[in-house]
């Protein structure tokens, strides 16, 4: 029996007070939305239909390009069994229905794969046994069995005390599904068409009601405020680090770590405390990144040591290379093995060879840096014009030394030198010695500004003019 997903995404998302739709607020440096789509596409379904709301177009644009996802208008929002109904036409009669909600983002494939497959043959629903379901609906049971789902707004007291929680989650064979939305009535607190009071009108018809358990009980936990948002990113956060230190990375604070995104690690790695990975990280065995540093979509070979306070974006290092601390690699860097970009020192579209040092207070922008060469403190490739960007191209084992401006279009050969402080225009043959300094003067009898001020007294002192 082929499976299609509904995924209930309408939601107004008042409570958490923002413009953005509450479904495209990220975790993990992802909309929520996007974390349930992805468990549902894990199951290879025919198709996805989001229902979405009054900011339908915003979502749909965010996620444009995705594969087999269709999306459904509901208009005005009567409720969940309502937004069910509008996307149920749309599919095959033949289908298993697997409904998911769009802003419980730690749902496990698993958890949903099990009850796409027992709801082949009638309802069901996933649940969690919680310490405190506040906000969420109760399962009611009688003899074991599931008799109903009671929601928070319209729980009595003593059904509040129930701690088995609804996921939100529910499997069954499109047509007894219709069959059962058909039959729905807004007989609540909120005038709306609960898809909850699917359970209780498939019991009445002496259909029985199965319940999986979800693996991990935080897996069926939403987003209604900001405060929840955060605190289900520190959950989604320690299963990231926990991932990392399965594979054999060394986390040294799992609580102060955040991916938002893919990293792959190779074995010894060791991250320390305030790291931010996003995008597509890739770090080979041996690699360390030191406090509060920054690594987006990069790739660092093994043995790569990063210092504190670096950031490393878009950029591809070789093996044994040192970074920082406090240095940036901005996009298109590419570094070979064994090279060293110290502290202060920024690069830019920059390929350098092997060995190739730039140890401080550097800028090389739209550069290629020839193996075993070395920058200066202060030198600076000047890559921009006002209207186009330069390349300087520096050779093998150059040298360029302290201050030296290096102004693009520029080639600087194999073994050649820049002296320090020179301004360069350019080419520098290979192996020679490049200076351009104005001529030093000193000055006798220079009298320095702080002496010259009014009150000023001694032997160098101007005299001033007689008052007139």
């Amino acid at each position: 029996m082929a499976l299609e997903v509904i995924v209930l995404a309408a939601g107004a998302g008042t409570r958490m007070r923002s413009r953005l739709p509450k479904v495209l607020h990220p975790l993990g440096g992802r909309p929520l939305l996007a974390h349930v789509l992805d468990a549902a596409a894990a199951l290879a379904p025919s198709a996805i239909h989001v229902v979405v709301g009054e900011q339908g177009d915003e979502i749909r644009a965010a996620f444009a390009g995705r594969e087999n996802v269709s999306w459904v208008l509901q208009r005005p929002a009567l409720g969940t069994g309502h937004a069910v109904a509008q996307a149920l036409p749309a599919v095959a009669e033949d289908a298993t229905v697997l409904v998911l909600i769009g802003d419980a983002p730690l749902i496990a494939t698993a958890t949903l794969a099990a009850a796409a497959r027992a709801g082949q043959d009638g309802v069901v629903i996933v649940t969690a046994e919680l310490p405190d379901p506040a906000g969420f609906g109760r399962i009611l049971r009688e003899g074991g069995e599931i008799v109903g789902i009671v929601e928070a707004a319209d729980a009595t007291a003593a059904e509040r005390t129930i701690h088995e929680a609804n996921a939100g989650t529910l499997a069954a064979p499109k047509r007894m599904l219709a069959n059962l939305i058909e039959a729905l009535a807004p007989a609540n607190a909120q005038a709306e068409l609960y898809l909850t009071d699917v359970v209780g009108l498939a019991v009445g018809q002496g259909q029985r009601v199965a319940g999986i358990a979800a693996a991990v009980p935080e897996e069926i936990l939403g987003v209604n405020d900001r405060a929840q948002l955060a605190r289900l990113e520190r959950r989604y956060q320690r299963r990231q680090a926990d991932r990392l230190m399965a594979a054999g990375v060394t986390v040294m604070d799992p609580a102060r770590l955040d991916v938002r995104g893919t990293v792959a690690a190779g074995e010894d790695c060791v991250i320390d405390v305030g790291v931010l990975l996003e995008g597509s990280v890739t770090l080979g065995r041996g690699v360390s990144i030191g406090a509060g540093c920054v690594i987006r979509d990069a790739d660092l070979g093994d043995g790569v040591d990063v210092l504190p306070m670096s950031c490393i974006d878009g950029a591809v290092v070789a093996a044994g290379c040192r970074i920082g601390p406090f240095a940036r690699l901005r996009p298109g860097t590419q570094l070979a093995a064994d090279v060293h970009i110290g502290n202060f020192v920024e690069t830019k579209q920059a390929a350098l060879g092997a060995g190739a040092k730039a140890n401080h207070l550097a800028y090389l922008g739209d550069a290629s840096v020839g193996a075993g060469s070395n920058i200066g403190a202060g030198a600076v490739t000047c890559n921009y014009d006002g209207e186009a960007k330069h390349r300087t191209e520096i050779g093998r084992r150059a040298f360029v030394g302290t201050n030296a401006t290096l102004v693009a279009p520029l080639a600087i050969g194999d073994d050649a030198y820049v002296g320090a402080g020179s301004t360069i225009t350019g080419d520098v043959p290979a192996e020679e010695l490049a200076i351009g300094r104005g001529r030093q003067r000193n000055i006798k009898g220079w009298t320095p500004p702080v002496r010259r001020g009014a009150g000023s007294s001694g032997a160098n002192a101007p005299k001033r003019k007689a008052e007139q």
